[in-house]
């Protein structure tokens, strides 16, 4: 006999859906109008709120203020913060080479599929599968017993694409859809909550991808490091291209944070997800990483 729903558990998933959107409405406005620099007024204008609710919204779904959020949405504070940043051999020896390494309010522990496990094509392996809204657009996740493998951003709800390409690196595999299972995921990279234990990360890669993937999570909440940096922190600092190549194909969105990696000059380069959406990302993370308390964010 199916369990019936809790009425005010769906309520305040809607709400928290809502809230969300409204959020990811604002960023975008934001981000589009950054030379406008809109006032408050115009921006909760424009996500139908008045200004004091749209303050308090902003603020605690994203972790800072409307303001501090238009202030650091820049490409000249991208490359003081490129030129100040230590590289990433110097936080190699800081840090250590564990695979646990801090991620904004996360930690975040990194395991890669082995030959073994790769050959059998996910015989027995079970795959939850969910969508779900963040202030940065929907995304997919998916997740096994050992860990999440998948965090896509999706430019709708529609995770067509992303199941196909489970069932290709998987085509043995179960795949489930729980979104109960992958929604403390989604919390996790849209910064709604923090975690005192590992958050694990279960990926399949070449060794090289897994190198650069380990090292990107080295890189500190706000910080920026370039695609050259990057090559010299993995021992091959001629192969920048191939550095590209691995930042490109990092399968899990925000918590590798391929979205911290920039040209030497400054410039945003590329991302998988959309160059919009990582400059909003950058300046999301840069601006709690600059004073915003990181418990002022409430999860839905």
């Amino acid at each position: 006999m199916p369990v019936p729903a809790d009425p005010i558990a769906s309520a305040t998933e809607e709400a928290a859906t809502l809230d969300y959107r409204r959020i990811a409405e604002a960023i975008a406005y934001i981000a589009e109008r950054v030379h406008e620099q809109p006032s408050l007024e115009e921006i909760a204008a424009h996500v139908h709120l008045s200004p004091f609710h749209f303050q308090r919204l902003f603020t605690r779904w994203a972790g800072t203020t409307p303001k501090r959020f238009l202030q650091v949405l820049t490409l000249e504070r991208s490359k003081r913060i490129l030129a100040e940043a230590p590289s990433l051999l110097d936080l190699s020896t800081d840090m250590g080479l564990s695979s646990t390494s801090r991620l904004h309010e996360h930690f975040v522990r990194l395991d890669a599929v082995t030959p073994g496990e790769y050959k059998r094509h996910g015989l027995g392996l079970t795959v939850r599968y969910g969508s779900h809204e963040t202030p940065f657009g929907p995304v997919f996740v998916a997740m096994t017993a050992r860990g999440i493998s998948r965090a896509a951003f999706l430019d709708d709800r529609n995770d067509t694409t992303q199941l196909a390409a489970i069932r290709s690196t998987w085509p043995d595999a179960q795949l489930v859809g729980d979104e109960h299972a992958t929604r403390e995921v989604a919390h996790a990279i849209a910064g709604a909550k923090s975690r005192e234990t590992a958050l694990p990360l279960f990926v399949g890669g070449t060794n090289f991808q897994i190198a650069v993937w380990r090292a990107m999570l080295r890189v500190p909440p706000g910080t920026r490091v370039s695609y050259t940096q990057l090559a010299a922190a993995v021992g091959r600092p001629r192969a920048t291209r191939a550095v590209g190549n691995a930042v490109g194909a990092n399968p899990i969105a925000m918590l590798i944070p391929c979205h911290r990696v920039i040209l030497s000059s400054g410039a945003l380069g590329g991302y998988r997800w959309g160059s919009s959406r990582k400059r909003v990302i950058q300046a999301w993370e840069q601006a709690r990483a600059e004073g915003s308390d990181p418990g002022a964010v409430s999860g839905a």
